[in-house]
C-alpha cells in the first residue's frame, strides 16, 4: 500500500516509515501539515499516519479538507492527548481510527494494515486468486501450496495485482502503491520486479502482460 506519515518530530516520523516499510508498504514523510495537503493532492495514499499537533496546518484541518475535498485515503490519528473526549473529536473530524501517543509499532502497523483492507473498494484479509494465497498480515505467499519467498517490492507488487481481481493494473500504477514519491517514473523497476515474480511463481505462468496496458492475474 502507499501510505502517507505526517508527524513533525524527525526521528518518530523516520522510525515509523521505516517500520511500515519493513510491513512492505510504499511510504512517502512530510513534517508539517502543509507539507501533507500538497502531497495529498498530488498522490493517490491508501492510508495516512496523521499526527494531531501539527505545525503551519493543524492535523484537525488536515483531516477537515481531506473530508471536503472528498479523498479516499483512510486516516490514522495520532495524538498525545488520550482522553476521551480528545478520541471522540478526532473521530467526528473524519479520522478513521485513532491512537495515543506513546504506541506499539506493532500495532500502528496492524491498524493501518486494517484500514487499507477497508479502503475503496473494500479488499478480505487475505488475498486468493489463480492458485495463490497471500496474506498482508504474515507476509506470506503460497503457491498451489507451495510457500514463495519474495522480496518487498514483489509482495507489495503481487498485492497489488491480487487487489485488482483480474483487472488490468498500469505500471504507473504499480509504481505509484508499491514505491515511494522518490521513484523515477522513467525506470524499468516495475518491468524487472514482474520478470523477478514470475520466475518465482513458476509454471504455469500467471502474471499476464497485456501490451501498451499493463499486467493483470487472470
Amino acid at each position: 500500500m502507499r501510505v502517507l506519515v505526517v508527524e513533525d518530530e524527525p526521528m518518530l516520523a523516520d522510525a515509523i516509515a521505516e517500520w511500515l516499510r519493513e510491513e512492505t508498504h510504499a511510504v512517502d514523510l512530510a513534517h508539517d501539515g502543509a507539507a501533507a495537503l500538497e502531497r495529498i493532492a498530488v498522490n493517490d495514499y491508501d492510508v495516512v499516519v496523521l499526527d494531531r499537533d501539527l505545525p503551519r496546518v493543524h492535523g484537525d484541518e488536515v483531516c477537515r479538507e481531506m473530508v471536503a475535498s472528498e479523498c479516499a485515503a483512510r486516516v490514522l490519528m495520532l495524538t498525545a492527548a488520550a482522553q476521551l473526549d480528545d478520541r471522540v473529536s478526532g473521530l467526528s473530524l473524519g479520522a478513521d481510527d485513532y491512537l495515543p501517543k506513546p504506541f506499539a509499532f506493532p500495532e500502528l502497523a496492524a491498524r493501518v494494515l486494517a484500514l487499507g483492507r477497508r479502503s475503496r473498494p473494500a479488499v478480505p484479509p487475505v488475498l486468493r486468486r489463480a492458485g495463490i494465497t497471500l496474506d498482508p498480515a504474515r507476509r506470506e505467499v503460497f503457491r498451489n501450496g507451495r510457500f514463495v519467498p519474495l522480496s518487498k517490492k514483489e509482495f507489495a507488487v503481487l498485492t497489488e495485482l491480487l487487489r485488482a481481481n483480474g483487472a488490468v493494473v498500469s505500471a504507473e500504477q504499480l509504481l505509484e502503491k508499491a514505491w515511494d514519491e522518490h521513484a523515477d517514473p522513467f525506470t524499468g523497476a516495475v518491468r524487472l520486479t514482474i520478470l523477478k515474480l514470475r520466475r518465482k511463481l513458476a509454471d504455469p505462468p500467471v502474471v499476464q502482460t497485456v501490451a501498451g496496458v499493463g499486467y493483470r492475474i487472470a
